[in-house]
């Protein structure tokens, strides 16, 4: 499955939506735009680091682009004014409204990973993939992805900089394990490092760090690999796209390897003895959400709920003894 996490529930209904929160400012030049995937607040975020050239890092889902542009607008983006979008990754709650934001601003190049750039341009797999996972929930929730023009989309390779003016840039850090095509930047200016997917899923309101290890390519030590690679650029910052800025960026660097791995010893001990590697996560690790309150329990298991992770840990571990092919 190449889009994002399957969901439990349903978002809340558009007339129950809340009206969005204005852009927070995170740090000098960096502005948190809430995207309200499903009416839910503070579950998605978008970051606009500003200066001559501005940059979008993330545009949300399609469901999500009226409330993003709304956003730019008020902040007074012209049509011509966004010079760049970047998303982490190709999954629907990141990057489906690429071509929505694309349309927006002719001026504005595409950003991705050298394995999703091309399913920017004809997401036509992309979008069959999450489809057979959602069903008609998709439209509801994500919304799909429409394409962008070749022209358009430029492959961000490891080390590679975007330049925002003024002596700021953002620079690319390859960053594979939650997917092949993740990719992290690290702003030059704030030291902030927008890592995506890869250090996990903590939304303020449930206050509790989970990992992200959907299918079909999460890899266990190519998602230690890229925390490492976070830890060692010594950011000033850690910002998730689910959501926000964590607290004691170091210690959350550290404590997403040390959950990553309990998670993976849970689920290959289930695998290995013929038990539900979800029924088992859910056993060792349901209760941490004990005292969330149920509403944003609900929110955090849509969007990145046991049997999501345990899917991509059964993948894991069905691929990663078998033989080379020859």
């Amino acid at each position: 499955m190449s889009g994002s996490h399957p969901h439990t529930s349903e978002p809340p209904a558009s007339a129950e939506a809340p009206e969005p929160t204005p852009p927070t400012v995170i740090a000098p030049g960096v502005l948190q735009i809430d995207t309200l995937l499903g009416g839910w607040e503070r579950v998605t975020a978008g970051y606009l680091i500003q200066g001559p050239r501005p940059v979008l890092v993330e545009t949300g889902s399609q469901s999500s682009v009226p409330v993003l542009l709304d956003a730019l607008a008020k902040l007074g983006l012209g049509a011509d004014d966004l010079a760049a979008v970047i998303v982490t990754h190709i999954h629907l709650d990141h990057a489906g409204g690429v071509g929505d934001v694309a349309r927006a601003f002719p001026e504005a190049t595409v950003y991705a990973h050298e394995k999703g750039a091309r399913h920017l341009v004809d997401p036509t797999r992309l979008v069959a993939s999450a489809a057979q996972v959602y069903g008609p929930l998709l439209d509801s929730l994500y919304g799909r992805l429409d394409p962008t023009p070749a022209e358009r989309v430029r492959v961000l390779a490891d080390g590679e900089e975007v330049d925002v003016g003024g002596g700021r840039t953002l620079t690319s850090v390859d960053s594979p394990g939650h997917a092949k095509h993740h990719l992290a930047v690290h702003d030059s200016a704030s030291g902030i490092l927008f890592v995506g997917d890869a250090v996990g899923v903590r939304l303020p309101d449930a206050g509790v760090l989970r990992p992200s290890t959907p299918p079909p390519d999460f890899d266990l030590e190519l998602a230690v690999r890229s925390l490492h690679r976070f830890a060692d650029r010594a950011p000033a910052g850690v910002a998730l796209a689910h959501y926000g800025l964590v607290p004691d960026h170091v210690a959350v660097l550290e404590e997403a390897e040390e959950i990553l791995r309990r998670w993976a010893e849970v689920a290959e001990a289930a695998w290995r003895q013929g038990r539900d590697i979800a029924e088992a996560l859910e056993v060792a690790f349901g209760a941490e959400l004990g005292a969330v309150d149920p509403a944003h329990r609900d929110k955090l298991d849509t969007l990145n709920g046991v049997h999501s992770n345990a899917a991509g840990f059964r993948r894991w571990l069905e691929t990663r003894d078998r033989p080379p092919e020859s």
